[in-house]
C-alpha cells in the first residue's frame, strides 16, 4: 500500500491554464485588485470564492483558525458575521489582531490579508442577519458554540424549533450577532506560476487611515 506522503507528492499542483499577473500594473488601492481578482474568479466558476480563512489569537497568543463566508469590502473593511459566544469573537474582543486569506486553486490565486477587526454596530448588524435565509437565521437561534452536544438528535430538534421561531418573529435578531470587519494594514497577491516563479505583490501601509504603497516580493 502507498504511503500517505507518496501518495501526496503524485498530486498535481497548479494544474489547468493560470492567468497571467503583471505586477508593474496594479492599482494603487489593494481593494480595487481584491475586486477584479474575486470577480475573475466568479466568472470563472470556481466553488465559493467568497470562503475565507479567518487566524486569529487569544490574550496569550494561542492561535485558532476557521472559515468563514465574506460578506462584503467597504469602506476598507473585509466584513464577516459571528456569534459572540463563538471562539473568534472572543479572541477578538481580547485581541483584535487578526489574519485572513484566500485560496482560488482553479487559477493559482492567494490572497492574504492582516490588521485589526472593527465591529460594524447594530444597524448593519441587524440588516446582515435580517439578510439571512430562514434556515440560516434558525442555525443561529439554534446553536451554542462550542458547549457539549448530547446528540445529532438534539440539534436536529433545537433546529426545528428555532425554524417555528423564525416564521412566527421574522423581525427578531440575535442578541448576540455580531458583523465585523477585518481593516488590513498589509494585503499580498500571490500568482502561482508552473515553473515556481510566482509573483507576490504586497501593499502596506502604517496604520488604517494611512496611504498604501506597495512592492514586488520574492516568492
Amino acid at each position: 500500500m502507498p504511503t500517505l506522503r507518496s501518495r501526496l507528492r503524485r498530486l498535481p499542483v497548479f494544474a489547468g491554464s493560470l492567468p497571467a499577473f503583471d505586477p508593474t500594473d496594479v492599482p494603487a488601492d489593494p481593494f480595487d485588485l481584491f475586486a477584479d481578482w474575486l470577480g475573475h474568479a466568479i466568472d470563472a466558476g470556481v466553488a465559493e470564492p467568497h470562503a475565507m480563512t479567518l487566524a486569529t489569537a487569544d490574550a496569550v497568543g494561542a492561535p485558532s483558525a476557521r472559515v468563514v463566508i465574506l460578506k462584503d469590502v467597504h469602506d476598507g473593511g473585509w466584513e464577516f458575521a459571528t456569534d459572540a459566544r463563538s471562539r473568534k469573537a472572543r479572541d477578538l474582543a481580547l485581541n483584535p489582531a487578526a489574519a485572513a486569506s484566500f485560496y482560488w486553486q482553479p487559477q493559482g490565486r492567494q490572497v492574504r490579508l492582516t490588521g485589526i477587526v472593527v465591529d460594524r454596530g447594530a444597524l448593519q448588524r441587524d440588516a446582515d442577519f435580517l439578510a439571512r435565509s430562514p434556515a440560516s437565521r434558525a442555525a443561529a437561534f439554534a446553536v451554542r458554540p462550542g458547549e457539549p452536544l448530547a446528540s445529532t438528535a438534539e440539534l436536529h430538534a433545537a433546529m426545528a424549533a428555532a425554524l417555528e421561531r423564525v416564521a412566527l418573529e421574522p423581525a427578531r435578531v440575535l442578541p448576540e450577532w455580531a458583523l465585523l470587519a477585518l481593516v488590513p494594514l498589509t494585503a499580498e497577491f500571490w500568482q502561482g506560476d508552473p515553473t515556481r516563479a510566482h509573483v507576490r505583490v504586497v501593499y502596506t501601509r502604517d496604520d488604517v487611515a494611512g496611504a498604501w504603497r506597495h512592492e514586488l516580493v520574492w516568492p
